[in-house]
């Protein structure tokens, strides 16, 4: 259920994440290999550009922890024409993001 909880989670924030540059765009490739409970992988790509790959792998922390990791990233071209790429992992720290146009804390 955990799993399944996160999963969600993550889908839906990289949905919201992406801005949508054309709403007639179709997905031109999507690859996906389930592993069941010991994670997941994908890639996909839109006719407009956007492209998001993400791994995650379940880890164990210890005898009664694990979690889900991920690490993935997407691109987009902004309205103003260049091509913005954010990294990022999800891990027992939290989400991290990386990208040259985010601000660092």
């Amino acid at each position: 259920m955990k799993f399944a909880v996160a999963f969600v989670c993550l889908v839906v924030s990289a949905v919201v994440a992406v801005p949508l540059p054309n709403k007639d765009a179709q997905i031109v490739r999507f690859d996906n290999d389930h592993k069941g409970i010991d994670g997941y992988s994908y890639q996909v790509e839109t006719s407009n550009g956007i492209q998001q790959q993400e791994t995650a792998e379940l880890r164990s922390f210890g005898d009664d922890n694990a979690a889900i990791v991920v690490r993935g990233s997407y691109s987009f071209t902004a309205d103003d024409g260049q091509v913005y790429t954010v990294n990022y992992i999800a891990d027992e720290n939290g989400f991290q993001p990386e990208a040259p146009h985010l601000p660092k804390a």
